[in-house]
């Protein structure tokens, strides 16, 4: 019986061990990502996958890694597992930059057409010309942020390159802010049952980039959305303190982070009640703060960033006064 107890205690702790390394697998993974080490990148995510295969958004995050690695194989099969476990973002999939290097790959075109004819079944019941109009403002709502990244990436802030292409992503948003307007106000903010999860983002995305005018109209729609299952409550967790802050309040997620002009270190931007935020943010399907904020290269300490709320108050202030 004594052995026996052992075992069972064994199979446990391996259980938990298997369980907390696969975060640490992906999270490392995700770092390495961030810093261009795709190499290091792919072989993260490869011990993470020997545990389990399941998360699209991590197997279609791996697929992309092993893209820049110029790891075809590897890319392929990580987008197929994506798919096959319920990633549904095509036109995500088609403009990413991420994944170039594939468009020439005969398993591309592969890839593609089965991905649609999933899709197509998926989707039979949808509105079709209302998801293909919402599919392309997403393609060029996120296309322009792939090459001002990019350039951003390249030339760094205050670049002429930079704010020529920004000046254009402005004036995109403005042309799909008019069209979304149009659609929120005769149909409501539709959901996944009517134009798919994909089209669906696509109003959120477009809300969020816009001016905080446009956003305090159709916040409370948002809201209703959520309760109605429309909407996510994750994104419209980040609604919320995006127009918080621009309204002078302090956020309550802690999902927006801005960057000290001078010392150039990111920052989780002026937070509401900072001890309760996983509470707040475990209610909207968000993970732990100090997950999020590492993404940023910042390392979560609620007593510190407490005492340092106050000064954290005056640089943002700063900002809006700019």
């Amino acid at each position: 019986m004594k052995k026996l107890f052992v075992i069972i205690l064994i199979s446990l702790n391996i259980g938990l061990v298997q369980a907390q390394t696969y975060k640490d697998f992906v999270q490392k993974a995700d770092s390495c990502y961030r810093a261009k080490e795709y190499k290091l990148s792919v072989g993260y995510y490869d011990k993470a996958f020997k545990i389990e295969q399941k998360n699209t958004t991590d197997l279609y995050n791996a697929s992309c890694s092993a893209a820049l690695f110029k790891e075809d194989k590897k890319a392929f099969n990580w987008l197929n597992l994506a798919i096959d476990n319920g990633y549904e973002n095509i036109t995500h999939l088609q403009i990413d930059k991420d994944l170039e290097f594939l468009h020439d790959k005969k398993e591309w075109e592969k890839l593609i057409t089965k991905f649609q004819k999933k899709l197509e079944v998926l989707e039979a019941n949808y509105d079709k010309p209302l998801q293909k109009e919402l599919l392309a403002i997403y393609a060029d709502d996120q296309s322009i942020r792939f090459d001002f990244m990019k350039i951003y990436k390249e030339k760094g802030t205050g670049s002429k390159a930079v704010d020529s292409i920004g000046k254009i992503m402005m004036h995109r948003d403005s042309l799909n802010l008019i069209k979304v307007s149009k659609i929120l106000d005769e149909r409501g903010w539709v959901g996944k049952d009517v134009v798919g999860s994909q089209a669906n983002q696509t109003l959120f995305l477009v809300i969020q980039h816009a001016d905080l005018k446009s956003q305090q109209k159709y916040l409370p729609m948002m809201r209703e959305a959520v309760k109605k299952g429309n909407a996510n409550a994750g994104s419209l967790a980040l609604m919320e303190d995006r127009v918080a802050l621009r309204e002078g309040h302090k956020q309550i997620y802690g999902s927006q982070i801005a960057t000290n002009s001078i010392t150039k270190k990111s920052f989780v931007s002026p937070l509401e009640d900072p001890d309760n935020v996983d509470k707040r943010r475990a209610e909207v399907g968000l993970g732990p703060i100090a997950e999020y904020a590492k993404k940023f290269d910042i390392v979560w300490d609620v007593e510190a960033y407490k005492k340092e709320l106050p000064e954290l108050e005056k640089v943002s202030n700063q900002k809006k006064e700019k």
